[in-house]
């Protein structure tokens, strides 16, 4: 059973930052990619970033790169999402993924957070 639990979403001001975090409780998905996605009102989800099991390899949205840095705990259970040089744009529900079997990528998510609340002023 895997239960993703999130925390460290908020309000900042434009340029402000926040860190994002995502445990894995039951630590049976540390052999599987992690990431993030957003979903701001009105919009589809999007995909933000993710990290390989082991945290090398790592992939972000062409809107975060230079900006967020994705990265893992030790034991692989965590994964952080550090949000530098926020904008407006960037204020949306922000969810925890796991992919249902690659450790490589997030190819497949087979499970999801429940959601945190990312709110960016200008």
């Amino acid at each position: 059973q895997v239960h993703l639990v999130e925390s460290g979403g908020g309000s900042v001001q434009a340029g402000g930052s926040l860190r994002l975090s995502c445990e894995d409780s039951e630590g049976t998905g540390s052999a599987y990619a992690m990431g993030w996605f957003r979903q701001a009102p009105g919009k589809e989800r999007e995909f933000v970033a993710a990290a390989s099991w082991d945290g090398i390899n790592t992939y972000y949205a062409d809107s975060v790169k230079g900006r967020f840095t994705i990265s893992r705990s030790n034991s692989k259970t965590t994964v952080y999402l550090q949000m530098n040089r926020l904008k407006p744009d960037d204020t949306a529900v922000y969810y925890c993924a796991m992919d249902r079997q690659s450790g490589v990528a997030l190819g497949q998510v087979g499970y999801w957070g429940q959601g945190t609340q990312v709110t960016v002023s200008s």
